[in-house]
C-alpha cells in the first residue's frame, strides 16, 4: 500500500496536492466559524450585513448621519458580500450562520486557485520535484487552510496576484504575449481593487519590462490595469460619491495621516513574522533560497522586494499585511534552498541532519494545521448574538466589561438592525450606566451582556441598582484556542459572555 501511494505521489503529485488542500479547506468552512481580526468582520461584513437590512453600521455613504465625506474604505470588497447576502436573502437563506456558511465555502474554493497555479507555475519553471514542495506547502501549510476562509482582504487578493503571474511566466508565443501580459494586468488590477498595497507587484514587474525595454508587454500590462482599476474603483466612487477615485484617495490620506496611530513596531519586525510563520528551521530555508534566486527570477523577487520593503518601513504593521507575499516567497523559496542542496557539500554529508528538520517542520506544522482547521475564532462574541437573535426586536444592548475594555459585539449574527449598542466600563456610577445605556432615542437595554473570567457579580449589582429586573439568561464561552490566545496576550479579548435579560422590556425566556 505504501509503495503504491508514493507511486502515485511522485506520478500524481498535483492530484494529491489538490486533495489535501480541499480536505482541509472543507474542515475550516464546517468547523473554523467566526473571524480571525478586527477588519475581516467588522470592516467588511458587519457593513455589508447592514446594507442588506437598509442600514449603514459604519456609517461609510453619503446621507448616513455621521459621515461627512468619503472614509477611505474599498466598497469593492464589501460590495461583492452586499450582493451575496442580497442574493441569499432572495432565496430564503436568511441565517447568518448559513450566510457565514456559504461565504467560507467560496473563500475556500477562490483560495485554491493559489495553491493550483502555484503548484503550476513551479512546474512550468523548475519541474515536478519543486513544483511538489511548493504545492504541498501552499495547500496544508498551518495557517493557509484557516486564513483561506477568512474576509481578509490579504488573503483574497492572492489569487489574483498568482493568476497575473501565470500570465506573465507561462509558455507563450510571440502572437499572445501581447493578450498575456493584459491578462496579467487585469488580475493585477482586481488585486489591487481589494488590497492597494498589491500595487508594488506590477509597478515591479512594469519597472523590470521597462529596463528590458519590452514596451509592447509594458504597455499591455499598463493597459490592462488601468482600465480594470478604473471601472471598479473609479466607477464606484462616481456612482457613490461623483467623482472617481474619492474613497481611494481618502484611504491614501488616511493610511500616511494615521500611519502612527495604530501598531507600530521595528522595521526588522517583518522578518521575524515570516520565520515564526514558517516554522524554523524551515523558513530560514525558504528565505534563503528565495534571495538566493534573486538574478533568475528577479520578476517574482523585485516587486516581492519593494512590497516587503514598504512594510518593513511603514510604522503600522500587523502580521496579516505581509501575506500576499507569502506564497512567493514559499514558491521561489523552494526553487533557490532545492537549488542550493543539490550543490552543497555541507548537506550532502548531513542529508539526516536535512530529514530531521523537514521532520521537525512537518510534526510541528501537522499539530498547527488540525488545530487550526477546527479553530472556531472569536466564539464566545458569536454564539452571544447568535443566542440573542432568537428574541425578535432587541431594540438595545448593552455590554459591561470587568477590564474597562468591552468587547465589540458582532451586530451581524443578531440579524436584528438597527439596535441600540452601548459599551460601559466597570469604574462609571449607577447612574453613568443608565445615561450610557439609554442615549437619546434609545429605548433601555432589552439585555446586558457582562464580559470577564472574574466575579462579575459586583458589576450585575451594581447594573441592577438602575435596572432592578436583570435576570441571568445564559453564559457563551469562548473556545479553547481563543483561551489560549488571551492567556498569552490579554490585549486579545476573548473572554466568557453572561448573558442578563432585563425583565422589565423582555418578561419571558425564550427556549
Amino acid at each position: 500500500m505504501n509503495s503504491k501511494l508514493i507511486k502515485y505521489w511522485e506520478e500524481q503529485p498535483l492530484t494529491v496536492i489538490m486533495i489535501l488542500a480541499v480536505v482541509f479547506r472543507i474542515i475550516a468552512v464546517i468547523f473554523a466559524k467566526g473571524w480571525g481580526m478586527f477588519d475581516d468582520h467588522f470592516i467588511v461584513i458587519e457593513s455589508s450585513g447592514s446594507w442588506t437590512a437598509g442600514h449603514d453600521y459604519n456609517d461609510w455613504l453619503p446621507g448616513s448621519k455621521s459621515n461627512t465625506g468619503p472614509t477611505g474604505h474599498n466598497f469593492f470588497y464589501p460590495g461583492l458580500h452586499y450582493l451575496l447576502f442580497t442574493f441569499l436573502n432572495w432565496i430564503g437563506l436568511s441565517g447568518p450562520q448559513g450566510k457565514m456558511f456559504v461565504v467560507r465555502l467560496i473563500h475556500a474554493g477562490f483560495s485554491l486557485i493559489t495553491v493550483y497555479f502555484g503548484y503550476r507555475i513551479i512546474e512550468t519553471l523548475e519541474g515536478k520535484k519543486v513544483a511538489r514542495i511548493a504545492g504541498l506547502l501552499l495547500a496544508i501549510l498551518w495557517f493557509m487552510p484557516w486564513m483561506s476562509v477568512r474576509n481578509l482582504v490579504e488573503m483574497t487578493c492572492i489569487p489574483f496576484l498568482m493568476l497575473g503571474y501565470w500570465m506573465i511566466l507561462r509558455k507563450t508565443n510571440k502572437t499572445t504575449i501581447f493578450v498575456s501580459y493584459f491578462l496579467a494586468g487585469l488580475f493585477f488590477g482586481l488585486a489591487f481593487n481589494i488590497r492597494p498595497q498589491t500595487v508594488f507587484f506590477p509597478l515591479g514587474i512594469g519597472l523590470i519590462i521597462l529596463f528590458q525595454k519590452k514596451w509592447r508587454e509594458l504597455l499591455a500590462l499598463t493597459f490592462g490595469s488601468v482600465i480594470i482599476v478604473a471601472m471598479i474603483q473609479g466607477g464606484i466612487d462616481y456612482f457613490i460619491w461623483g467623482k472617481p477615485f474619492a474613497e481611494l484617495l481618502a484611504y491614501v490620506n488616511v493610511c500616511f495621516t494615521e500611519r502612527n496611530d495604530y501598531i507600530s513596531l521595528p522595521w526588522y519586525n517583518y522578518f521575524l513574522t515570516i520565520g515564526g510563520l514558517l516554522i524554523p528551521p524551515v523558513s530560514l530555508f525558504l528565505l534563503f533560497g528565495f534571495i538566493r534566486e534573486w538574478k533568475k527570477y528577479l520578476i517574482i523577487f523585485f516587486p516581492a522586494l519593494l512590497f516587503f520593503i514598504f512594510h518593513s518601513y511603514f510604522p503600522n504593521k500587523q502580521e496579516r499585511f505581509i501575506l500576499p507575499m507569502i506564497p512567493f516567497l514559499i514558491m521561489f523559496g523552494s526553487i533557490g534552498w532545492q537549488d542550493f542542496i543539490t550543490k552543497s557539500g555541507f548537506w550532502a554529508r548531513n542529508k539526516k541532519l536535512l530529514t530531521g528538520c523537514w521532520s521537525f517542520f512537518w510534526v510541528i506544522n501537522t499539530v498547527l494545521l488540525v488545530v487550526m482547521s477546527f479553530t472556531y475564532s472569536k466564539r464566545a462574541r458569536v454564539e452571544a448574538m447568535t443566542y440573542l437573535s432568537k428574541y425578535p426586536n432587541v431594540q438595545a444592548i448593552t455590554v459591561i466589561d470587568e477590564n474597562n475594555e468591552p468587547e465589540l459585539m458582532p451586530k451581524f449574527y443578531l440579524n436584528q438592525w438597527p439596535v441600540c449598542y452601548s459599551e460601559v466600563t466597570r469604574d462609571m456610577s449607577p447612574d453613568s450606566i443608565l445615561a450610557k445605556a439609554i442615549r437619546p432615542k434609545c429605548v433601555p437595554p432589552s439585555f446586558i451582556l457582562f464580559t470577564g473570567d472574574k466575579n462579575i457579580q459586583p458589576l450585575v449589582e451594581k447594573a441592577r441598582l438602575k435596572f432592578p429586573f436583570l435576570v441571568y439568561e445564559t453564559t457563551a464561552e469562548p473556545g479553547f484556542i481563543d483561551r489560549f490566545i488571551h492567556w498569552l496576550n490579554p490585549v486579545n479579548k476573548n473572554r466568557r459572555i453572561f448573558i442578563y435579560r432585563n425583565a422589565a422590556m423582555v418578561p419571558k425566556k425564550i427556549e
